[in-house]
């Protein structure tokens, strides 16, 4: 399988170069299943039900979110009937919405997506390990889904990889998101699985972290919140992460960062 993984869409800039980018890259590296996270795309907080229609018209497969999930109070009713958008699977029994689903990709194969969220330095959630295995116990590569794909939204590096660490050899890959800055550590672990700590965003990178760079600024110096952050509107990247996997075992035999369009170095698989 080819499966293309989107890091976090911030605001119209990174929604453009998704739909500007898109398109291209499911026919050129002739992908079986894509995923988003789209949990910034509303104006740089939440999404919404409009949104998350408009990235499946382009060919998203799945919608992942992540701390800023529920920032759009329409988006409550939304997850409640849409099994393609996710919200970590460690929030509290009782929140809406899913934290995994299978879904059938293009190709009649069973694709898992779990998304977890990390405990450092964010909110006070369950055990995101305890929930990432609950899901595996009945899911096997290569027996009964072709395909696992793991999004642990964390702030700490420490805590991500140790998730794909403790998790190498059970699924395809494990990638990060939530810090907005893509790392240079793509590889596939000894057991197989394909890693990468943060897979970036889609938007303006001449902003911080996707955010107009004055009010950001401003917040550090003065630590007064100040006005409200709002999405840059420059071009965007788009920052996804490329992974083949070998169709008997589900794991992974390569992996790719992908970066297109806006101010960064242009990075496309071989």
């Amino acid at each position: 399988m080819k499966v293309l993984y989107i890091g976090d869409v911030v605001g119209k800039s990174g929604r453009k170069a998704v739909h500007d980018h898109l398109p291209r890259l499911r026919d050129e590296l002739a992908l079986d299943f894509v995923v988003v996270n789209g949990e910034n795309a509303a104006h740089g907080f939440g999404i919404t039900g409009a949104i998350c229609e408009k990235f499946f018209e382009i060919g998203v497969d799945v919608v992942v979110t992540g701390n800023h999930a529920w920032d759009q109070r329409e988006i409550i009713d939304y997850i409640q009937d849409e099994p393609r958008l996710l919200r970590p699977v460690n929030y509290p029994e009782g929140t809406p919405g899913r934290g995994f689903g299978v879904f059938e990709t293009r190709g009649g194969k069973k694709a898992m997506v779990i998304q977890a969220m990390g405990r450092l330095f964010m909110d006070p959630l369950d055990d995101p390990f305890a929930g990432i295995q609950r899901t595996l116990l009945n899911k096997k590569l290569g027996e009964n889904v072709d395909f696992i794909l793991v999004d642990i939204h964390a702030e700490a590096t420490s805590e991500k990889m140790a998730v794909g660490q403790h998790f190498n050899g059970q699924v395809s890959m494990v990638v990060g998101t939530h810090s907005h800055i893509p790392t240079a550590d793509a590889q596939i672990l000894p057991g197989g699985t394909a890693y990468q700590t943060d897979a970036g965003m889609c938007g303006d990178y001449d902003s911080v972290i996707g955010m107009t760079k004055a009010p950001a600024i401003g917040r550090f110096i003065t630590k007064v919140r100040g006005e409200r952050l709002t999405p840059a509107t420059g071009e965007g990247t788009l920052c996804a992460v490329f992974v083949e996997t070998n169709d008997a075992t589900g794991l992974a035999t390569r992996i790719s960062p992908v970066r297109v369009g806006g101010r960064l170095i242009e990075v496309l698989p071989n």
